[in-house]
């Protein structure tokens, strides 16, 4: 598993019996988690007095956040010289996934300034702003408008150069084939696909029925040197099985190599690691 270890504002401090509890900034979360199947005590007494929002999940899907204290409709996250908005979604989540900072760590060594970066399923922008930030043009597509405006604020409050990235409300699928009719090409190509969900107007995302093809447009789009891939997965089907989607799809064609990590946060109150996705990375 890798992590980082040079967060500031962000924090897991413990996590036991379904629940992580974190630092957002000054906020501080408890939300769940249904790999924390280890009992290492009851959070919410552990902490009591010390937690600012809870997340409930329903029965019946989804749930509720309850403010202990006063939070903040929205506040700020710096990581190193990126900024990110933060705020409470629905379904537990707030806008950003502190662990993917070993990506953007590793998007600023092997993006070159001038470089054509894509990425895919971009949500609240991250990958897009360590993008920006090695000198990159970057295409970010999603196909919901409410991320790509959160996108947009993320990119403006990190002080990135915004006539370098081009903004994409569609489906990824019907993008990337326009894309290599345009005949265009890129250095890097960032995915990020959700198991399940929708395109901008309703086209069906499945993960096991669509990655394979997908994977397989996007050779055609790569650069014929030096070029890179990195694909992220919250599935919870192993890297091994995503690797070895990239392998048949690209490598079969293009050559190069593929590693696969395990992605994960590093609780500060004990040595106890969360593991958290997968992450897949292809170079040529």
């Amino acid at each position: 598993m890798i992590f980082t270890k040079d967060w500031k504002d962000y924090e897991l401090i413990d996590a036991s019996l379904g629940y992580k509890y974190e630092r957002w900034g000054n906020v501080f979360l408890l939300r769940p988690d249904p790999v924390v199947i280890w009992d290492n005590g009851d959070l919410m007494e552990k902490y009591k007095g010390k937690i600012d929002a809870i997340y409930y999940r329903s029965d019946k899907g989804g749930g509720r956040w309850e403010n202990l204290k006063s939070v903040p409709a929205h506040w700020k996250v710096n990581y190193k010289d990126y900024t990110f908005n933060i705020k409470q979604m629905g379904f537990k989540h707030t806008g950003l996934f502190p662990e993917q900072a070993v990506n953007w760590d590793y998007l600023k060594t092997v993006v070159k300034e001038g470089d054509n970066v894509l990425n895919l399923f971009a949500y609240t922008g991250g990958a897009t702003v360590a993008c920006l930030k090695a000198g990159a043009n970057v295409v970010h597509v999603d196909s919901s408008r409410g991320m790509v405006d959160w996108a947009k604020e993320n990119v403006i409050d990190s002080n990135c150069d915004t006539t370098k990235v081009r903004y994409i409300v569609d489906d990824v699928i019907k993008f990337v084939k326009r894309e290599i009719r345009r005949g265009h090409k890129y250095n890097m190509i960032i995915m990020d696909p959700p198991s399940y969900g929708r395109g901008a107007n309703g086209e069906v995302w499945s993960l096991e029925k669509n990655l394979s093809e997908l994977v397989s447009l996007c050779s055609e789009l790569l650069v014929d040197l030096d070029s890179h891939l990195l694909v992220n997965s919250y599935s919870g089907l192993s890297h091994e099985v995503i690797s070895n989607v990239i392998k048949v799809n690209i490598c079969n064609k293009l050559g190069g190599e593929v590693s696969s990590f395990e992605i994960g946060l590093k609780c500060s109150s004990n040595d106890l690691l969360l593991p958290c996705g997968i992450c897949c990375r292809w170079e040529r």
